[in-house]
């Protein structure tokens, strides 16, 4: 696989003054589940060509789908035409110049290449995992990958990354009202992260048959890793230097060594963590990787930053690119002293939630935020658990939200899915004083 480099002399030769061509070649199987049956199973292969372009400091992103050295050619050629019509960036700076990549281990495992060719089995044992709890029925995913990249740029940098992933999420539903959910991610194919994952989802549905509903107000909160691990995507993103710039971060006032949340959270980017599929040794820019805090005991640590966003800052990269917006790798949270019933205990009046989506931003910079409550939820009083309650929209300041932090389990879960975008290593929280209001449909 030496077509990145010829794409590379290519650019150059064509006029581009600086250019990272990467190439992803990919196969991947996803395993629908619906109705306690496997439903549909779906292969990709593919082969594409991604394109960051430099001509007299105008900025140009590319893809090209497949593995077509005419169509390459004629793309470039395009983009090239198109150069004297666009503005200068006002982002633009230099590609980094480049640095060994850090060696992260093995990242490919046997096992998920064999289960991509077929893994109804898999599905199987997901399914009859979550029965044994006595669910009436079940739907999710459970989507494979083996993944390798190619990656050279103008500043000498040629780098390789392959790795494989198994990623997860099952629905469980009983009864008229009871649902739960729950999600697991690992580079290796780990059939006890699946059962593990298929047994949480079926209990909160079990649990959650009978429901009552609940006035609105102010509560403690005991958020799960999925609940969790959606609030950290956004802000893992409000700590990224593009985010600051472009006027979307609660962060734009602070800067490195301000206190932003409670001293018990820390949040650490580890892109060199291999049971994560997020791992990687250098970044999209051909910068090394590193381990970082984003915040450590309550304390911003970090911005994450590309070549440009840390130009704007007068700082360097972080090994974050993203050719337009720095982004995490994986995100891991510290644990905590709690296990999960002495979390529970510490709750005088408050509701444990399970599962969340649609959240929606009404104010970037201050942090507004509402998101609706999904399947489990359960009203805490006195250090137990009363009653399934049905659901809620939390609404409140993410700021807040993170300065109330007031303990964390030891346990802590991999979740990715749809509302959690990167792989994420998380506790269960207890935020004190939430804001909640009614759910409207």
């Amino acid at each position: 696989m030496d077509m990145h480099l010829r794409i590379l002399r290519e650019a150059l030769d064509k006029g581009f003054q600086e250019a990272v061509v990467r190439v992803v070649e990919s196969t991947r199987t996803m395993a629908k589940i619906a109705n306690s049956e496997p439903s549909v199973v779906q292969h990709w292969r593919s082969l594409d060509v991604g394109l960051y372009l430099v001509k007299d400091r105008r900025i140009m992103v590319a893809e090209v789908k497949g593995l077509d050295p005419a169509r390459t050619s004629y793309t470039l050629s395009q983009l090239l035409s198109l150069a004297g019509k666009l503005r200068e960036s006002e982002l633009y700076a230099p590609l980094p110049e480049p640095g060994e990549p850090v060696g992260v281990g093995n990242l490919v495992d046997s096992e998920v290449i064999r289960y991509i060719e077929d893994p109804s089995s898999l599905a199987e044992e997901v399914i009859t995992a979550a029965h044994e709890e006595k669910v009436d029925y079940v739907a999710g995913m459970i989507d494979l990958k083996h993944e390798k990249e190619y990656l050279a740029s103008s500043k000498g940098f040629e780098g390789t990354h392959e790795y494989t992933s198994m990623e997860s999420y099952l629905r469980a539903f009983a009864g008229e009202e009871g649902s739960g959910q729950w999600s697991t991610c690992s580079t290796r194919l780990r059939r006890d992260k699946l059962v593990e994952m298929a047994r949480i989802a079926a209990r909160y549905a079990v649990d959650s048959r009978s429901r009552q509903d609940i006035e609105p107000g102010v509560y403690d909160l005991v958020l799960s890793p999925m609940v969790f691990g959606n609030l950290l995507d956004y802000i893992s993103y409000m700590a990224s230097g593009f985010s600051i710039m472009t006027g979307m971060s609660m962060f734009m006032g602070n800067k490195p060594g301000d206190k932003v949340a409670s001293e018990k959270l820390t949040l650490i980017d580890n892109p060199h963590e291999p049971e994560l599929p997020g791992s990687r040794g250098f970044d999209m820019e051909g910068a090394r990787t590193s381990v970082k805090p984003i915040i450590e005991r309550g304390v911003l640590a970090n911005i994450l930053h590309n070549s440009k966003t840390a130009a704007k800052f007068n700082t360097v990269t972080t090994g974050n690119a993203g050719w337009i917006s720095p982004e995490p790798w994986n995100l891991i949270v510290e644990p905590g002293d709690y296990g999960m019933d002495e979390l529970i205990g510490e709750v005088r009046r408050g509701i444990l939630v399970n599962n969340n989506w649609y959240t929606r931003f009404q104010n970037y910079v201050e942090g507004e935020f509402s998101t609706i409550t999904r399947d489990a939820l359960f009203l805490i009083e006195n250090g137990g658990i009363k009653a399934a309650v049905r659901k809620i929209r939390i609404a409140d300041r993410l700021g807040k939200v993170l300065r109330n932090i007031d303990g964390l389990t030891r346990e802590r879960y991999d979740v990715k899915w749809w509302e959690v975008s990167y792989p994420t290593r998380a506790p269960y929280i207890l935020v004190r004083g939430v804001n909640t209001s009614k759910h409207t449909a």
